[in-house]
């Protein structure tokens, strides 16, 4: 469907690169051990350089951010997570990791595309300011103006890490996908804007505790995938992953509003580790 327009505006020119942030893919991946087992073993050896270029392939071809894993439990074996100007540089990857010699004992098993945005509860300087007064502040105080300055200073990075974030190389990741419930009596979207703010900073509160040990990405799925929002976590330790989840399901955004898929649990790895962690 096509829209008129009401009246001549200035129109970016068509294209696949967001006006604002990357792509986002997560791509989650298990080995089929009966084609395997009808390769021979001289053909599996060949076909494991080709793998290791498919998913970790040269620069030119690269996306500007690529990470590798061994998923833990039965849903996965092994999983990419990309970023990237370019939607198609990202599914390239997919692509070849499936049309290499393994490809055939490769089975693609969940994927989730998606965005990264500037959330809309980030508070700009004058909102963060206004949330100082809230909270008892005196604007007038010099306590008060140098709070919202650094804040000032501190804005372009905390939209850099959201926009373009650089990957951790921390051992641990899990991704989930997730939704914000429309329940009659529980519906996030009928919320007034000021009181999903409020909950939004309870729940940003409650991250921030594990600042060094966890660090998060929310990605938007709106309109890209069948979830709203999924969410990854890298941590320096497993434990950390359990705890922050856990605390945090107790804020109201989560434990009134949030609705979760499964949970993919990795740990970094090359190609070379995932071929002999499997086994291949």
């Amino acid at each position: 469907m096509s829209y008129p327009h009401s009246s001549p505006v200035s129109l970016p020119e068509p294209s696949v690169v967001p006006i604002q942030g990357l792509h986002c893919g997560h791509y989650f991946y298990r080995w089929r051990r009966d084609v395997l087992a009808g390769m021979e073993a001289a053909a599996v050896h060949a076909a494991k350089a080709e793998f290791s270029a498919a998913i970790d392939p040269l620069r030119d071809a690269r996306p500007v951010r690529l990470q590798s894993f061994i998923v833990s439990g039965h849903k996965a074996d092994f999983a990419t997570v990309m970023m990237d100007p370019d939607p198609l540089r990202i599914d390239r990857v997919h692509q070849r990791i499936m049309s290499s010699k393994l490809g055939t004992a490769i089975e693609a098993v969940y994927s989730f595309v998606s965005m990264s945005e500037i959330s809309e509860y980030l508070p700009n300087k004058d909102q963060y300011a206004a949330k100082l007064i809230r909270s008892g502040e005196d604007a007038q105080s010099a306590t008060f103006q140098a709070k919202v300055a650094s804040y000032e200073k501190r804005l372009p990075a905390m939209h850099a890490q959201r926009i373009a974030p650089e990957f951790p190389l921390w051992p641990a990741m899990c991704f989930y996908p997730m939704n914000k419930v429309r329940n009659v009596g529980a519906n996030w979207f009928l919320e007034p804007f000021s009181s999903r703010t409020e909950m939004m900073a309870e729940h940003a509160q409650s991250g921030m505790a594990f600042a060094g040990r966890v660090t998060q990405l929310v990605t938007a799925s709106v309109g890209l995938d069948d979830w709203e929002w999924g969410v990854t976590l890298w941590a320096r330790n497993p434990q950390y992953l359990k705890e922050i989840v856990y605390t945090m399901r107790f804020d109201s955004a989560s434990a009134r509003f949030g609705q979760f898929g499964s949970f993919y649990t990795g740990y970094l790895a090359s190609a070379a580790d995932i071929l002999d962690h499997c086994c291949i």
